[in-house]
């Protein structure tokens, strides 16, 4: 990582998004609150070219320095990984309460388009009960227009021991936090059309339909529903893209 940032400057990765003709730039992988002053550097680099900043993170920030970084993000996937003090403590270290107060200051002190993710880990945050309380807390706390993905856990390196999830507990938790009020809510690592689809809150048409990546059919009109002309909470460009699940390395020069 040190040799790397020599090497690729804020403004050489901004040029080379250009060059690439990419609409956005993520920081993720690690968590990019742990190289703070390079990413907003970056952010700000891509800004002067037109290029939008993605910040995926686990919100895990201190009140005085999430004001500059979410400053540069036009978007943010934040990672609510549970529901629950015990969880926290036990798999992560951390506490709960830090990410709710940054996921609360960016929906509602912020013009950060946000939305939440939590991996459902099979005996560790997948309860009705909790799953209820989240989709209760956001509404409350940040609207019903936040969109919320749950995805599927498969173990891996130091957590071997549960299973993966199974895409009846998605569903159920995306059914709970649907009648809970949320009108957009996902399933994630699983190939699963109506989960991942995109459906008009007023007259319930699917407006976005989707497989993984790959954006399959769309129904939207300057970011309105085409059947109804409700608008739909999102950020969009008048026509989708058509990347799909395509990769290309990319080199700066």
């Amino acid at each position: 990582m040190d040799r790397l940032l020599d090497q690729a400057s804020p403004e050489m990765l901004a040029d080379a998004a250009k060059t690439y003709q990419c609409a956005s730039v993520a920081y993720t992988y690690n968590d990019p609150v742990i190289f703070y002053e390079y990413a907003i550097d970056t952010a700000l680099a891509c800004k002067e070219q037109g290029i939008k900043n993605v910040a995926v993170t686990a919100g895990y920030i201190s009140e005085q320095p999430r004001e500059e970084f979410f400053k540069a993000m036009d978007a943010t996937n934040i990672d609510l990984k549970a529901f629950n003090e015990r969880f926290y403590q036990k798999l992560t270290g951390a506490k709960l309460q830090p990410v709710l107060d940054t996921i609360e200051y960016v929906a509602n002190e912020t013009d950060t388009w946000m939305e939440l993710t939590t991996l459902l880990i099979p005996g560790e945050n997948d309860s009705e009960k909790e799953l209820a309380q989240m989709a209760e807390w956001i509404i409350e706390h940040c609207g019903d227009e936040v969109p919320l993905h749950f995805t599927k856990y498969h173990p891996d390196y130091r957590m071997m021991n549960n299973p993966e999830t199974p895409i009846e507990t998605l569903e159920k938790a995306r059914k709970i936090a649907m009648d809970a009020g949320l009108k957009f809510v996902y399933t994630g690592n699983v190939l699963d059309f109506e989960g991942q689809a995109t459906y008009c809150p007023n007259c319930g048409e699917k407006v976005i339909e989707r497989q993984y990546y790959q954006i399959t059919d769309w129904q939207l009109n300057n970011g309105c529903c085409q059947h109804c002309n409700t608008p739909v909470a999102g950020v969009y460009q008048e026509q989708p893209g058509d990347w799909g699940n395509k990769r290309l390395p990319i080199r700066l020069s």
